[in-house]
């Protein structure tokens, strides 16, 4: 699906990350560990193409075709969405018209469609107000997980979409993710593939991921089965993680 190949990043003159090497395959859902001002979300963000996230060496290879240089607009159009941790909110725009946008790009849009997503996320009441104004923590992240279940990307980027979400909704926000990465299929039958960041884990309860990464300083230091490699944290903190990479 992507591959990292010794990506080196900048923001404003300053690396974030340093010869990133990463594999996710398709129908592979892999979560990414580290602690805060690690690069987690730096790497998604050069991913998705945000544009002050300078490479400075290095490539994205995204299904066999090299996308370093793509704008953000091109790799949503080549099948590449993301949640975002921190989602401005948009005035003058309700949350059901990007819905309708996003439906009629991809070809998809019924009204009655836009009411089916929405209650999934337990949204309804929310389509006509302006785009995560006056939102909770937890609402935003299921609006922005709304919006990108029906842009329905091939690969799908989750920015900690457990944090701020109620026991209540989590339940539902998980269900979304499974949808969105086909989990009903066989792994081998499986187009799609997700890559999620999590600090908590909480998220490992209702979506189950082939692998975990850790990243420590801007580099990917190492993988391990996801269950593992968060109860290692768990216990011993990342400084494990920093003895072995040692």
């Amino acid at each position: 699906m992507i591959e990292m190949k010794n990506l080196t990043v900048s923001v404003e003159g300053k690396k974030i990350l340093n010869g990133v090497n990463l594999i996710i395959e398709d129908g592979e859902t892999v979560v990414l560990f580290g602690p805060n001002g690690s690069g987690k979300t730096s790497l998604l963000k050069t991913i998705m193409g945000m544009p002050q996230y300078k490479v400075e060496s290095g490539n994205i290879i995204y299904r066999g075709n090299e996308i370093t240089a793509r704008s953000l607009d091109e790799r949503a159009r080549l099948g590449i969405g993301m949640v975002y941790q921190n989602p401005p909110a948009v005035r003058g725009v309700r949350l059901k018209e990007i819905l309708r946008i996003c439906m009629e790009k991809n070809g998809t849009y019924k009204e009655e469609r836009i009411s089916e997503a929405a209650e999934k996320l337990n949204l309804t009441d929310f389509l006509d107000r302006d785009i995560n104004l006056g939102f909770s923590g937890g609402e935003i992240k299921r609006s922005e997980l709304l919006q990108l279940f029906v842009q329905n990307p091939a690969f799908v980027m989750l920015d900690e979409p457990d944090s701020g979400v109620d026991l209540v909704n989590i339940n539902l926000v998980g269900t979304v993710i499974n949808e969105l990465l086909e989990k009903d299929k066989r792994k081998d039958k499986r187009i799609k593939a997700g890559l999620i960041i999590t600090h908590a884990g909480y998220i490992l309860d209702y979506v189950n991921a082939d692998r975990a990464y850790v990243i420590l300083d801007g580099t990917v230091t190492c993988s391990g089965n996801p269950r593992d490699v968060l109860e290692d944290i768990r216990t011993k903190g990342f400084k494990g993680c920093m003895e072995c990479r040692k």
